[in-house]
């Protein structure tokens, strides 16, 4: 079995390992409580944190990720560049969500954080490689390889912000004398610009949805927080202009390069 096999069987086992975890962590529960109910113990005062509907988004993640575990087994992607490139990146990203959920399960969100951050930067590493000198590629490979990962990258960078926010709430930080709510609109504002530059700079539409998506369930968790509930759907919205504008000025960049060629 060469290389570029066992890579291929790692993946597929490091989607199914993550997949079996994330199941169990929810059905037995861990630690006798669900990622909602753990998520869900600091209210009133964790106002960075989307209604519960919003994390149905990570079924959307699961089936990414299967997608891409079946397109790289193919035989004909087994020596695919881009693939190669991500080594076991990814695996180190199923092993930071399986550490994660245990960790945040048993309530050691310092910890998790750390897992958290392993995770992230996995996936930073993995986007853009798979990214790396804007190579032409199929529209099935735009499907199962890129538009995964930036949908699991794009929840995962609002999922760090919370878990920091978790890690403050749980040491009783009394957020300097200023309101929550307050510390919740300052957490949109700098969420929402690190992930506008990152959207616009890579002009990820799909990116930039999963962030609009998260602050919409912002907005409708807290809907008499009125400056927090408008301060959050706004910044969705940007974001996303963001990126389609950046979009179309780099095809109308490119047009103009190839036509003056």
């Amino acid at each position: 079995m060469n290389r570029d096999s066992v890579r291929q069987i790692a993946n597929i086992s490091g989607v199914v390992g993550t997949l079996i975890i994330n199941a169990l962590s929810q059905i037995l529960p861990f630690n006798g409580k669900t990622s909602a109910i753990i998520a869900n113990q600091f209210n009133p005062n964790n106002y960075f944190l989307p209604a519960n509907f919003v994390f149905s988004i990570w079924s959307v993640i699961y089936v990414g990720l299967i997608a891409f575990a079946v397109w790289q087994a193919l035989p004909a992607q087994k020596e695919n560049p881009r693939l190669r490139s991500v080594g076991y990146w990814f695996v180190a990203s199923c092993v930071a969500n399986c550490v994660w959920l245990f960790l945040f399960h048993w309530d050691q969100f310092a910890l998790s954080t750390v897992a958290m951050v392993v995770l992230i930067t996995s996936l930073v590493v993995i986007y853009r490689k798979l990214r790396s000198g804007n190579p032409a590629v199929s529209m099935a490979e735009k499907i199962c390889l890129r538009a995964p990962f930036s949908v699991y990258l794009g929840w995962i960078t609002v999922a760090l912000v919370a878990n920091v926010t978790f890690v403050l709430l749980d040491a009783g930080w009394d957020g300097f004398g200023i309101a929550y709510s307050t510390w919740g609109v300052i957490m949109v504002v700098v969420a929402g610009l690190i992930a506008g530059a990152f959207a616009f700079i890579n002009r990820d539409v799909i990116y930039a949805a999963v962030l609009l998506w998260s602050f919409f369930g912002i907005n409708q968790r807290f809907p008499n927080v009125s400056e927090l509930a408008l301060i959050a759907v706004v910044a969705g919205v940007l974001i996303v202009i963001g990126a389609v504008l950046s979009m179309f000025l780099g095809r109308s960049g490119n047009q103009m390069s190839s036509a003056r060629a």
